[in-house]
């Protein structure tokens, strides 16, 4: 048995690490966390000083018992998670957990996984830092108080099996308020001039920087200009420079990895994380943007042989956040002459867009010519501008340019950065066309998930650990979805002048389509609407700010983690208290009128299975007739479906035929519209209005599934026609009442019995539970948990 026994967070970087170290060292893994708080009642002592009970997981029963044994039989054993909060929380459950002593327990960290960085870390152990440990427990257990005590009052007031969360609700809030600015965002129009000067190689745009509001008034200006001359009135030509934009942080890879390669904050952590225990990269969870020395001479290095002296520029980046956690470095190759790596598509991608963002940061800027050509107008005393930029060197462009968010790219005009032709003051241009075309203002921009980051890191809000489990859970719960939309059409106006005179022309632009934007739920912006009401300090911006940094004063050894969380927790109870005592429900209802023909009240709010409009009053005993109901669309909202809207939902459903001697109804239900026939249900897809249903296209769609259904059944049974083995899009399963149950590769399909398929999902859990790095066990999502119950100790 080795004398030494390392321990890490993940198998991937265990298997890396045992490389680099000699047969003295086990390196084994604890998949993360091996314990948590229990799920009962006193899982928080209050009256305690917030004591906290633990429990280990059953599915990390058999980990821990590996990992005693192994540590009882070595003469050291070596903590290394990872480098920060969350990973010195391991080290001290592990220390617990496994009755480690002291004298034999060392500490090490890393932040990149290299034989040099791990020799050095082994050269300089430490104790464990309970500053750092005590500040996790103050996040955990004041997420925990938060959201076990939140929740109950969510199920009575609002809809059961909802939940909150501090960061979460927060993250809502952003969300649903963005969406209300864009709601009540009326747009504008204003026409833009644009003139092309000469002809050719040597022609190019110039700008009018006014906009006109009315229609007449920019047709005036064209007829000003017919019999006008042009000429150059002024020539400003300066040098201007470019520097390259710091290396990666958490949220800085979060936002460009969304903008160049589309993916998303969580994809792009896992993509990281794998990097990082592969030893491609340092450590991603950081909010530094510093390089260490011998990074700055790696990248000299690597500079000045692959482009020479001239593009290499020290530079030494300091972090703006005075809140930064640890003395992390910012995301880099931990081998700068790796310009790239084998691996799997998106880690390459990732990989190489870290590269270019930390080797760019060490070189030159780049050098610009800018010219300001200011056009005089003969009948008027406006100026047309024109711009151009001419690069002089390329400097850190030759490597990587930093994209824009997107809400910034309308600010470009259409003649920014293009190359002028050479002009002189004074001299006479001919006007090739000149035209005014109607612009609309545009109501801020919808959230992507990296812009909500950089939103909460703006906020002080969240940390590098958190960004990315916040996002995901407001999605996760029903809060948030982030999905594309379709614009509509809209018509706007073209005056050009040709020939003298103006001709007016009607054109049509889509507006208003979204890809990957996140939209808060009617539920979402219900539930926040309940907090901001009875719990603005859980939801304030600027309290969630000051609780962030007070779990950085308790790292720091500055703040007592139970006294804080005190002073938080006793009028939060006294909250929750009162609110569950006096607080009215919540449904979000919201009348939209008198219906037309029968003169009943017609709203719209949330209830027990999702938004649905009502018309007449809510029945009781005495009511002579029910109201009707009717279920919103996708894409509708209770605060913006109008009345016409909401009526039409009522035309549904409808008959729209027979086949087979059975009717075909068209209806909407909880996934979308559909139709039913012979007990059988066909969605519907998107570009097919409910509403516009055709015999024909109904019986083509039940062919289309019947067809579909027929290449994807493998066998039935007689015993149990309801189990099915099916074709998936992952290869064969059985389809076992309500779970999915995988067939093992040495099973053939065809030839299953029904006492294999039962044999196979008695073996089956129903609710897999998920590791830190383990995947769920494929059983479909059907019958949900009870709602838990307030896993704390309530105060007498």
């Amino acid at each position: 048995m080795a004398k030494n026994l390392l321990i890490v967070e993940s198998p991937a970087k265990a298997k890396t690490i045992e490389g680099y170290l000699g047969k003295d060292f086990t390196v084994k893994s604890s998949y993360g966390h091996i314990r948590d708080l229990v799920k009962s009642e006193d899982a928080i002592d209050i009256d305690n000083n917030f004591q906290q009970k633990y429990e280990v997981p059953a599915d990390k029963k058999q980990v821990v018992s590996e990992l005693k044994k192994l540590a009882k039989e070595a003469d050291m054993v070596w903590l290394a998670s990872d480098e920060d909060r969350e990973g010195e929380a391991i080290s001290w459950h592990l220390f617990e957990t496994l009755g480690l002593k002291e004298p034999a327990t060392k500490r090490i960290v890393f932040h990149e996984i290299t034989k040099p960085a791990i020799l050095r870390a082994i050269d300089n152990p430490r104790k464990i830092d309970y500053n750092l440990v005590n500040a996790q427990q103050a996040r955990r257990v004041l997420d925990r108080l938060v959201g076990f005590e939140l929740s109950p009052v969510l199920w009575k007031k609002v809809k059961p099996s909802l939940s909150a969360g501090r960061v979460q609700s927060v993250a809502v809030r952003l969300i649903v308020e963005r969406e209300r600015e864009i709601n009540r965002f009326k747009s504008e129009a204003a026409y833009k001039i644009v003139a092309i000067f000469d002809k050719g190689r040597n022609a190019f745009k110039a700008e009018l920087p006014e906009r006109f509001s009315k229609q007449e008034d920019a047709e005036k200006f064209l007829q000003d200009c017919a019999n006008a001359a042009f000429n150059v009135n002024s020539l400003d030509t300066r040098p201007t420079k470019r520097s390259p934009a710091a290396p990666f942080t958490t949220s800085t890879l979060q936002q460009e990895a969304s903008r160049k390669l589309g993916y998303s904050v969580a994809r792009t952590m896992q993509v990281a994380q794998r990097l990082y225990e592969s030893g491609y990269i340092t450590y991603m969870r950081t909010d530094s943007v510093n390089l260490s020395d011998t990074a700055l001479s790696a990248a000299e290095n690597e500079i000045t042989s692959a482009y020479g002296d001239k593009y290499h520029q020290l530079r030494k980046y300091k972090t703006k956040n005075a809140s930064a956690q640890e003395a992390h470095e910012a995301i880099r190759p931990t081998y700068f002459n790796n310009h790239t790596i084998d691996g799997e598509s998106n880690e390459k991608r990732l990989y190489e867009l870290i590269w270019k963002r930390a080797i760019a940061s060490q070189m030159s800027e780049a050098q610009f010519e800018k010219t300001v050509a200011r056009i005089g107008i003969s009948t008027r005393k406006d100026e047309l501008v024109a711009n151009g930029e001419v690069m002089k060197f390329d400097g850190f462009l030759k490597v990587y340019l930093e994209s824009n968010d997107e809400e910034d790219d309308n600010q470009n005009t259409e003649s920014d950065n293009a190359i002028l032709p050479p002009l002189t003051k004074g001299q006479l241009l001919e006007l090739q066309e000149l035209s005014a075309t109607e612009r609309f203002s545009r109501p801020p921009a919808r959230y992507t998930e990296a812009s909500l980051v950089k939103k909460l890191e703006e906020l002080g809000i969240g940390r590098p650990s958190t960004y990315a489990p916040t996002i995901s859970t407001i999605q996760n719960r029903g809060y948030v979805v982030k999905e594309e939309r379709e614009g509509r059409q809209r018509n706007y106006q073209v005056l050009t002048l040709k020939n003298g005179n103006v001709n007016k022309e009607t054109k049509t632009e889509n507006t208003g389509a979204e890809k990957g934007k996140l939209f808060p739920t009617d539920i979402g912006a219900v539930v926040n609407d309940f907090l901001v009401q009875h719990f603005n300090g859980i939801v304030d911006f600027n309290f969630t700010a000051s609780v962030e940094k007070q779990f950085d004063e308790i790292a720091q050894g500055l703040k007592d983690w139970t006294k804080m969380i005190r002073t938080f927790y006793d009028p939060f109870h006294k909250d929750v208290e009162s609110t569950i005592a006096t607080a009215d429900k919540a449904t979000g209802e919201r009348e939209l009128g008198i219906h037309p023909e029968n003169g009943k009240k017609v709203s719209v709010r949330i209830g027990r299975f999702g938004p649905f409009v009502q018309i007449g009053e809510t029945a009781t005993d005495d009511s002579a007739e029910k109201p009707l109901y009717a279920s919103l669309r996708t894409g509708q909202s209770i605060e913006t479906i109008k009345l016409e809207e909401a009526l039409e939902l009522f035309k549904l459903p409808k008959a729209v035929g027979e086949y087979e001697g059975k009717v075909m109804k068209v209806a909407i239900g909880r996934f979308g519209p559909y139709i039913s026939h012979n007990g059988a249900f066909v969605s519907l897809p998107k570009e097919i209005d409910p509403l516009d249903v055709t015999e024909e296209q109904a019986i083509q769609l039940i062919e289309d599934k019947r067809k579909k259904d027929a290449e994807k059944l493998i066998k039935t049974f007689d015993e149990d026609p309801e189990v099915k083995v099916l074709n998936g899009r992952w290869g064969p399963y059985i389809e076992f009442g309500k779970l999915n149950v995988k067939i093992p590769k040495d099973k053939d399909p065809k030839s299953l019995t029904y006492e294999e398929c039962k044999a196979l999902a008695d073996a089956t859990p129903a609710t897999p539970k998920k590791s830190r790095f383990g995947k769920a066990a494929p059983a479909k999502a059907a019958a949900k948990a009870p709602a838990k119950k307030a896993a704390v100790k309530k105060k007498k």
